[in-house]
């Protein structure tokens, strides 16, 4: 049997759809699979051992498919579920399984703020109804994470030591998820472990505020200056990661790094908690309860669309700090 695996994006999606490749290898030790993503997420999958191939989607929309119809696949596991894989599905006539994404449900919950999403459903639940035909079955472990050798950090060569500093990954794809600047800088002026920054180029602006403001602590910035992999490698080896509700998170939830999660205008009800069902004490999530206005969205704003931003605003900056402390090794 050969399957295919869809999922195009973003980076904490891709991640979470491990527990599924993994259970249909394990559950049908026969079976080939294969992975179609973007090349800008094709670390993410290129190092998974329970994939034999993986197809990148370009720019090049007809040469894939000419591609993959070579591979003459028994199934197609869909876990994006969009308007570009039901073409694809179209095109290869292959047999296809797709997961729900309560797109009505989560329209309802931000629009009218009345949930109606299955309690305590993660996204991972989901994804698993797609090989429910399949008889695979959730095995319940946390996702794995795989990082090549040549991707590992050394932390001699950084001055760090393992399980001695506080990972941050101060970014997010929308601003709306974000900790403000002032309020991250109390939450961190206290910390005696030294700080790692992490993200992407554009982090790197505030990060240097952050340098700026805590120049009496030892913080790193290596925002734009790692691959994903790399910073998967920091995280691993810290102690703490704090963190918004970001891909970097869900890395994390794949090691047994613990997560203090800060949470703006999404909400973990939408289903992208961190996924750690072995290890519940893993990760705590921070958020301001009690808001009408919240969720505004499934996935965010570049600025908040009330003006007042209260979903951080009026984050309390000492609770944040105290589940960082609590959680660093004695």
């Amino acid at each position: 049997m050969k399957v295919l695996v869809v999922r195009f994006s973003s980076i904490g999606d891709i991640v979470l759809t491990e527990s599924v490749v993994r259970c249909i290898k394990e559950q049908l030790p026969s079976v080939e699979i294969h992975y179609l993503t973007k090349e800008n997420f094709l670390d993410l999958v290129k190092y998974n051992p329970y994939v034999s191939k993986v197809h990148v989607l370009m720019n090049d929309w007809i040469s894939i498919i000419k591609s993959l119809r070579l591979e003459k696949f028994d199934f197609i596991i869909d876990l994006h579920n969009n308007l570009r894989t039901r073409r694809l599905k179209w095109a290869l006539q292959t047999k296809s399984f797709s997961f729900p994404k309560r797109n009505i449900q989560k329209y309802i919950y931000t629009r009218f703020k009345r949930n109606v999403l299955p309690k305590n459903e993660h996204v991972v639940d989901r994804y698993f109804s797609a090989v429910s035909s399949l008889n695979v079955k959730n095995d319940y472990q946390p996702n794995r994470f795989y990082i090549n050798i040549n991707n590992e950090i050394d932390l001699k060569s950084i001055g760090l030591s393992k399980k001695g500093y506080l990972a941050v990954a101060i970014g997010a794809q929308f601003n709306t998820k974000k900790l403000p600047v002032d309020k991250m800088t109390f939450v961190l002026k206290n910390c005696p472990k030294p700080i790692v920054l992490l993200g992407n180029k554009q982090d790197d602006i505030e990060a240097q505020q952050l340098i700026h403001s805590l120049k009496e602590q030892s913080v790193q910035s290596f925002c734009g200056k790692l691959n994903l992999l790399q910073s998967a490698s920091l995280i691993e080896q810290a102690a703490v990661l704090l963190t918004h509700d970001t891909g970097l998170m869900h890395i994390a939830a794949c090691f047994e790094t613990p997560i203090v999660s800060v949470w703006g205008n999404t909400t973990p009800e939408l289903g992208m908690f961190p996924y750690t069902p072995t290890r519940k004490s893993q990760s705590v999530v921070i958020e301001v309860n009690g808001l009408t206005c919240r969720p505004c969205s499934k996935i965010g704003y570049q600025s908040c669309p009330k003006g007042h931003f209260s979903c951080m605003n009026l984050q309390d900056q000492n609770i944040i700090w105290n589940e960082i402390n609590k959680r660093f090794p004695n």
